[in-house]
């Protein structure tokens, strides 16, 4: 098969690229790198000619619901209607887990807005709803980090390596859609001993302080970041990736 992956070049899409490819598929790339900007629609007709399913795991770095949402809206709707028009079968993409607990979230508004408009859209979908990855400890240490010490808030998860991840995607592309499906680690983990673990994996000493400021705040306290009981549960363990290749290459 043929498919198009928004994002290739990032964490997840390279992870769903490679898979594709080991499967024996074609991987199309759709990244800026690429000639293809989603957000305007620029190169995605002549991109899209000849694909079966397109994966969509781009992201934005946008910390205002607003422009968050806009972000999701145009490129999710560039790419529905481009689909349409190329006869596309399956539009995949990835979620997060418990986006509707967090209302005040900013990057949670963009995917529930991403979300609605492929569940109105007219192309066959599935949306693949992950729990945090493995490497997001390392991400929030890098985002709060101000000299030797770092906050980090105390969420419980039940994380996924971004590997499982991609593989997951490029799976799901192949197959028939499935509407909405939740992913995750096999056991769960608190973000301030992931990052503890994480940071003397890499010899790394930062000084960590537990604290709900910020946007990871304490709407996301319990288990509202957990998935629910009938979600598929990846292989990796976070030990296990800790000791990858994958784990030194984040962060």
């Amino acid at each position: 098969m043929r498919i198009a992956v928004v994002g290739g070049t990032g964490l997840v899409g390279r992870y769903v690229v490679d898979s594709l490819k080991k499967s024996g598929h074609e991987a199309v790339i759709l990244a800026r790198s690429t000639g293809v900007d989603v957000v305007t629609g620029e190169g995605l007709a002549e991109a899209l000619a000849g694909v079966d399913a397109v994966v969509d795991v781009t992201n934005t770095a946008a910390t205002e619901a607003a422009a968050a949402q806009e972000f999701f809206a145009a490129e999710t709707g560039h790419l529905l209607a481009a689909e349409e028009e190329a006869g596309v079968r399956h539009h995949v993409v990835l979620s997060i887990v418990g986006i509707e607990m967090v209302p005040s979230n900013a990057h949670y508004a963009g995917k529930r807005r991403q979300e609605d408009l492929v569940e109105a859209g007219s192309v066959p979908f599935t949306i693949l709803r992950a729990t945090q990855f493995h490497e997001f400890a390392a991400m929030v240490v890098g985002w709060n980090r101000q000299g030797d010490t770092a906050s980090v808030p105390p969420l419980l998860m039940q994380p996924v390596a971004a590997r499982d991840v991609g593989k997951a995607l490029a799976e799901v592309a192949v197959g028939q859609p499935q509407g909405r499906i939740d992913l995750a680690g096999p056991e769960p983990q608190d973000l301030v001993d992931m990052a503890r673990r994480t940071l003397a994996a890499r010899g790394e000493t930062v000084k960590l302080v537990p604290s709900w400021a910020g946007p990871l705040n304490t709407e996301m306290a319990g288990d509202v970041l957990l998935p629910g009981p009938n979600a598929r549960i990846a292989s990796t363990t976070f030990d296990t990736w800790l000791k990858s290749d994958d784990a030194k290459a984040t962060g």
